[in-house]
């Protein structure tokens, strides 16, 4: 197929970050030849641990770099331009590691508005995304990357939910605003944390297809408390089947 760039979004909590590192896994698995780039889009900064990445610098760590040697208020600079003294930086802090490349966006220090690394992170997909044959980007909770048109040229929208009310409430209002603000070409849904099969009658996402159901998964509670990396996850594991049953469905 040609590129994909696929966007994991969600309400907080609901694996979001985890589904992200699955679907890197397969990628590597199914795709060995392809280059394949993870982009950590999460201020909490999780999916470096999911897939077990060690980071050093950060895509903030740059900005705040570049502002500290003069080249700018970084608020008042135009985020391509701030890209342009950032080229090749970006790519010095891009860790290369088990067949994909990873970068994390980070957390800025500063309390506040995101809209100026918002911005930025923006620009970074662009730039990045026409190295890579598939790109993995996991966003933070909520709408507001979605409604700023960070992630406004990704191809696959995966939105996350728990079997919740409030979940699934939170994934129909991402579509909404990425029907307007996003040029995607798939969408669909994974419920994940499925506590038994009698729930699924009560879940409503709307007009969103169900690509994938993921039962409660043992094997990846025990990962997580060990620190161990989602990519080691054993091919049975309920998280890895599910994540293949939904790349399946939407054609990755």
């Amino acid at each position: 197929m040609s590129q994909a760039i696929i966007t994991v979004a969600g309400k907080g909590g609901v694996g979001k970050t985890s589904i992200s590192a699955a679907i890197v896994r397969q990628l590597v698995k199914k795709y060995p030849d392809s280059r394949i780039l993870a982009i950590d889009a999460d201020p909490a900064v999780g999916l470096a641990t999911a897939l077990g990445v060690q980071v050093s610098t950060t895509v903030d760590d740059i900005r705040k770099a570049i502002t500290a040697a003069g080249q700018g208020d970084f608020q008042k600079m135009r985020a391509k331009e701030m890209l342009g003294e950032a080229h090749m930086r970006l790519f010095d802090a891009m860790v290369e590691t088990q067949g994909f490349a990873f970068i994390a966006v980070g957390r800025p220090e500063a309390a506040g508005c995101y809209c100026g690394i918002n911005a930025y992170l923006k620009e970074v997909i662009s730039m990045m995304s026409e190295e890579f044959d598939y790109v993995v980007i996991d966003g933070e909770a909520g709408i507001e990357q979605v409604n700023r048109r960070v992630m406004e040229k990704v191809t696959h929208m995966l939105l996350v939910s728990d079997p919740s009310k409030k979940g699934t409430n939170v994934i129909q209002t991402i579509k909404k605003v990425a029907d307007e603000l996003v040029m995607y070409r798939e969408i669909g849904v994974i419920i994940n944390r499925l506590g038994e099969e009698g729930q699924k009658q009560y879940i409503d996402t709307g007009d969103l297809p169900i690509l994938a159901y993921i039962p409660e998964d043992k094997v990846l509670q025990l990962a997580d408390i060990k620190g161990e990396s989602v990519m080691n996850l054993p091919d049975d594991s309920n998280l890895v089947k599910g994540v293949q049953e939904a790349l399946d469905t939407i054609g990755i």
